[in-house]
C-alpha cells in the first residue's frame, strides 16, 4: 500500500520521527472498494475546541499493513473551517491531546507518560517530558485551572501472582484467585485502574506526589469502572475543589453480577466522599454545570441490566458555608429526569448553562443531536430528522451558536462537522482522496412487516452499479450486543459499504432487542433469546429472498449475532445458504460459567430480574432465586421458567438440525465469549459432515483489531461466502 506524501501544511522546523506512518494511497480498481482499502483509510477521533473557540485539535490514526501497526498524530483545522495543518510526525503514537485553559500548550500522552509542548500560531514547539509513573498513564484532564492533573493508572489487584508470594519466582508464570473477576474482556487482571490528583509545575507528576481518589493500593475497586470506562467517568467541578466520578464500588462475585455504578462527589482539600445515588444501575459520566450548581449524568434504574434505558438526569447542589472560605461537599436537593424515549448519550452543557446538549439513537434508525432547557422540561431535535447520518454529541459551541460535532454514515468514516439552523457543514475531509475513487452505491430504509404484525426497520445495500436484472447474493446481519442498533454507524469490523462492494446486497434488520425504538421494542430479547427476534430475522431474510434480483442468501454476525448463527442453523429449514459466525455463544451452560461480567447472562438468560416494562413499575416480578448468596436466578441449575427455556434450547442442543455451511471464527484472548464456544461449535459441525472451517486468532479479542489480521479475517469472510453464495 503506498503512503502518500503529508497531506497538510506544517511548520518547516516539524521533523518526520523514525516510524512514522503517513495517510495511505490505495490502490484501487474500477472503483471498487476492498479489504485493503478499508485498513487504508485515516482514522479521526477526540476532537476538542481551543478555549478561545477559534481552532480545533484532532488525531487521525494510519495504518501499514506491512508493519502490522498504526500511529496516530496531532492536526488543528480552524473552527470555522479550513485548511488542516499536522502539529505532529511522531513514530509512536500521540493521545488524549488537551489544551491547556490559555490555549498557550498542548498536553498530551505518549509511551504512558504525560508531556506538553507550546502552541502559538497554528505551531507545535518542542515537547517536555511531565512525569514518570511507573505503571503509565492511561488518560488524563487538567484541572480547570491547569494546575493539577486527574490521571487514571494500574494498582495490583487481588489476583496473586508466583513472584508476589516469593521473589524468587520472578520466573513462573501463573494466576491464582479466590473470588470473581480474575479475567476481563481479554486480560488477566493482574492491575485495576484507579485515578490520581497531582500537582502540575512541582517537579515530574508521579506516584510520591499523586493522591488516590479512592484511598489507596488496597482499595480494590475500579476507576474508570472497567473494560471501556474512560476518563469521561470524572469531571473536575469548575471551581477545581471537587471531583464527581463515577464508580462501581464492589469487586469479586459482588462486581461480577451488579451493573450498580454510582456518582460520588470528592472534596480534593478534605477527602470527603459524597454519593450522589439515582437508582440501582450504571450512573455515568457526571458533567458540571458551568457555575457548579447542578450536576448533569446518565443513568440507568435496574442493576445487572447493561441495556436499560438510559436516562438524563440533573442533580440540583446546595453548597453549606463551614467557616471563611471553607465550602463543605456539596449537597443534593434534588434530582430530576427527562421524559424522553430514547439512551442519551454524551451530555453536555451550554456556556451559559441554561441547556444541555446530547446525542441519542431514534426511531429513524439514526443518531441525532437534541437540546433540552436545563430544568428538562422539554426535548427538541436539532440535527434534520430522518438525517442519513450519526452524529456524535457536541464537544464545542462557537459563538454564534453554532455546534461542532462529529458525523459518520455507512459510507464514510468520522470527520467534523458544524451544526446550525442551516444545517450541518462537514470541516474536514480526510478520507476524501480514496473516497472519490470509490464507486458510490444505493440504500434504502424499509419497513418489514413481522410475524406479530410489527413494522421493522431494515437498511438495505446494494451493490454498486446494481441492475436489477441480474442476480445477486445476499448476507442478512445478525445484529451483536444483543441489544444495539443498526443504524448509519461506520465500522471497521463489519462495514457494509465494503460488503456491498464485493457483489452482495446486504440487509440490516433492526430486530427486537434493538435500542432506537423505546424501551419495550428492546426488553423483548431479554429472557427470550430464542423467540420473536429469531423470528424478525426469518422476516427480513424472506422479504430479500423473495425479491427477483436474489439468489442464494449467507447470514452472518458476531457475538449475540453469532449466537444467533448457531440457533438458527438448527431452525432456519432451506432460508439461508451459507453462514458465519464470529465470537459466537454456542453452548449456553458452558458460556454462563466461563464468561467474566456475570450479570450479562444472569440477566439476559431469563431468570433473575423478570421486569414487565410498564409506567411506573420499577421492581421485580419474577423469582429472583439466590445461590451462593447472590441472585442467580438466569444460572443453568435455576428453576425460573424462562431460565428453563432458555438454557433447553441453547443451540448446541440443536447440532441435529445443522446441515448448511458454516465458518466459525473466534479470538482466542476473548474472554467475554471464550474462544471454545467457537471450536466447539466447528467440532460439531465436523461430527455432523456440515462443510464447516474453524479460523481462531490467538492474540486477539472479541475484536480482530491487528491490521495483518484484520486483512486474512476480510478475506476470509469473504471466501466463505463467494464460496458458497455465488
Amino acid at each position: 500500500m503506498a503512503v502518500l506524501a503529508t497531506m497538510a501544511s506544517c511548520s518547516d522546523d516539524m521533523k518526520v520521527q523514525p516510524g512514522y506512518i503517513g495517510p495511505s494511497d490505495p490502490k484501487i480498481e474500477d472503483g471498487k472498494m476492498t479489504p485493503e482499502v478499508l485498513l487504508s483509510f485515516g482514522r479521526l477521533s477526540d476532537p476538542q475546541l481551543s478555549p478561545d473557540g477559534k481552532t480545533i485539535l484532532y488525531g487521525v490514526s494510519y495504518t501499514s499493513i506491512e508493519e502490522n501497526r498504526s500511529v496516530r498524530n496531532l492536526f488543528t483545522i480552524p473552527a470555522g473551517g479550513g485548511e488542516k495543518v499536522q502539529l505532529t510526525f511522531e513514530g509512536k503514537s500521540v493521545s488524549n491531546a488537551r489544551w491547556s485553559p490559555d490555549g498557550s500548550e498542548i498536553f498530551f500522552l505518549q509511551g504512558g507518560q504525560l508531556y506538553k509542548a507550546p502552541y502559538k500560531a497554528g505551531k507545535m514547539g518542542k515537547s517536555v517530558l511531565l512525569s514518570d509513573v511507573p505503571a503509565g498513564i492511561d488518560e488524563f484532564v487538567l484541572s480547570p485551572d491547569g494546575s493539577q492533573i486527574l490521571y487514571a493508572s494500574g494498582v495490583h489487584s487481588a489476583v496473586e501472582r508466583p513472584v508476589d508470594t516469593d521473589p524468587m519466582l520472578s520466573k513462573a508464570h501463573a494466576y491464582a484467585t479466590e473470588d470473581l473477576m480474575y479475567r476481563h474482556w481479554d486480560h488477566w487482571v493482574e492491575t485495576i485502574s484507579h485515578s490520581f490528583v497531582a500537582p502540575l509545575g512541582n517537579g515530574p507528576v508521579s506516584p510520591d506526589n499523586s493522591l488516590d481518589i479512592l484511598g489507596g493500593p488496597d482499595v480494590l475497586f475500579q476507576l474508570p469502572n472497567g473494560p471501556f470506562g474512560g476518563i469521561e467517568q470524572l469531571a473536575w467541578s469548575p471551581d477545581g475543589r471537587y471531583i464527581a466520578y463515577s464508580c462501581k464500588k464492589k469487586s469479586g462475585k459482588e462486581y461480577a453480577f451488579s451493573t450498580n455504578t454510582e456518582i460520588f462527589l470528592y472534596c480534593v482539600l478534605t477527602g470527603q466522599t459524597t454519593t450522589v445515588k439515582a437508582g440501582g444501575g450504571y450512573d455515568t459520566e457526571p458533567v458540571w454545570s458551568p457555575d457548579g450548581q447542578h450536576l448533569a449524568f446518565l443513568s440507568m434504574a435496574r442493576d445487572g441490566y447493561e441495556a436499560d434505558q438510559i436516562r438524563l438526569m440533573v442533580a440540583d447542589l446546595v453548597y453549606e458555608k463551614e467557616g471563611e472560605g471553607q465550602t463543605a461537599n456539596p449537597t443534593v436537593s434534588a434530582i430530576r429526569t427527562l421524559d424522553f424515549p430514547f439512551n442519551v448519550e454524551a451530555p453536555s452543557w451550554s456556556a451559559d448553562g441554561s441547556r444541555l446538549y446530547f446525542s441519542a439513537l431514534y426511531d429513524k434508525a439514526v443518531q441525532g443531536i437534541y437540546e433540552t432547557p436545563s430544568d428538562l422540561s422539554s426535548v427538541r431535535l436539532l440535527t434534520a430528522d430522518g438525517d442519513w447520518h450519526d452524529y456524535s454529541s457536541p464537544f464545542g459551541i462557537l459563538e454564534d451558536g453554532t455546534l461542532l460535532a462529529t458525523w459518520c454514515s455507512m459510507d464514510f468514516p468520522t470527520e467534523i462537522v458544524s451544526v446550525s439552523a442551516a444545517g450541518a457543514t462537514q470541516l474536514t475531509d480526510e478520507n476524501g482522496h480514496i473516497l472519490s475513487r470509490l464507486t458510490d452505491h444505493k440504500t434504502e430504509q424499509r419497513m418489514v412487516k413481522t410475524v406479530d404484525g410489527e413494522e421493522m426497520v431494515t437498511w438495505v445495500l446494494f451493490p454498486p452499479e446494481f441492475d436489477p436484472a441480474k442476480t445477486y447474493p445476499a448476507i442478512e446481519i445478525f445484529l451483536g450486543g444483543p441489544q444495539g442498533t443498526l443504524s448509519q454507524g461506520w465500522s471497521y469490523r463489519w462495514n457494509y459499504r465494503l460488503m456491498a462492494s464485493q457483489g452482495y446486497v446486504v440487509v440490516l434488520p433492526n430486530r427486537r432487542g434493538t435500542t432506537a425504538f423505546g424501551q419495550p421494542w428492546c426488553e423483548e430479547i431479554s429472557g427470550d433469546y430464542i423467540g420473536l427476534n429469531m423470528q424478525d430475522y426469518i422476516a427480513a431474510g424472506k422479504m430479500i429472498k423473495a425479491e427477483p434480483y436474489v439468489g442464494k442468501l449467507a447470514g452472518c454476525g458476531a457475538s449475540y449475532g453469532g449466537y444467533s448463527v448457531y440457533y438458527m442453523a438448527g431452525i432456519h429449514g432451506d432460508l439461508y445458504d451459507c453462514f458465519i459466525a464470529h465470537a459466537g455463544i454456542f453452548n449456553e451452560e458452558h458460556m454462563y460459567m466461563t464468561t467474566e461480567e456475570m450479570w450479562f447472562p444472569n440477566w439476559d438468560n431469563g431468570g433473575l430480574h423478570e421486569y414487565a416494562y410498564n409506567a411506573g413499575e420499577t421492581g421485580p416480578r419474577g423469582d429472583g432465586e439466590t445461590f451462593g448468596g447472590l441472585r442467580q436466578g438466569g444460572s443453568p441449575w435455576s428453576t425460573a421458567p424462562k431460565a428453563v427455556r432458555h438454557y433447553t434450547n441453547s443451540p448446541h442442543l440443536l447440532v441435529r438440525n445443522w446441515h448448511t455451511p458454516i465458518l466459525c471464527i473466534h479470538g482466542g484472548s476473548d474472554f467475554r465469549v471464550p474462544y471454545d464456544e467457537g471450536m466447539a461449535a466447528f467440532n460439531a459441525a465436523q461430527m455432523m459432515g456440515v462443510p464447516s472451517k474453524l479460523i481462531v486468532f490467538p492474540e486477539e479479542n472479541h475484536w480482530i483489531l491487528q491490521p495483518q489480521n484484520a486483512l486474512y479475517w476480510h478475506r476470509s469472510y469473504f471466501d466463505w461466502l463467494d464460496r458458497w453464495t455465488k
